[in-house]
């Protein structure tokens, strides 16, 4: 069971990646200019890993408290799943969005 518990932490931070890349697939796909995409693809990753880590990382001097801690990510993975379904994406979408749900389930279940 240990085992399993700690590929659940592996996923979570390779989930907490692909929320990254997704905001600059977004960034990058979104802008009409190349300035625009420029921007949009690197600080939009930028603004999510900042807010990740000063709100929501578990060693965060400022960590939020529930429910304000779960609400920012949901937040932050919604604006992610509809990221890709906007730029048609869909599957990835879906993926995304049940992964991280089954994910969140099991670290509620075990404290994680």
């Amino acid at each position: 069971m240990t085992l399993i518990k700690l590929t659940n932490v592996g996923l979570r931070f390779l989930l907490e990646l692909c929320l990254l890349l997704v905001f600059g697939y977004w960034g990058f796909r979104t802008g009409e200019s190349n300035v625009t995409k420029f921007l949009l693809g690197l600080g939009s990753p930028i603004l999510a890993a900042m807010a990740w880590g000063t709100l929501l990382a578990p060693k965060a001097a400022t960590r939020l408290q529930e429910p304000w801690l779960f609400f920012i990510e949901i937040v932050l993975f919604g604006l992610a799943v509809w990221a890709l379904a906007e730029n048609g994406r869909t599957s990835l979408a879906i993926f995304l969005g049940t992964v991280y749900i089954l994910n969140k389930v099991l670290m509620l279940i075990w404290h994680q």
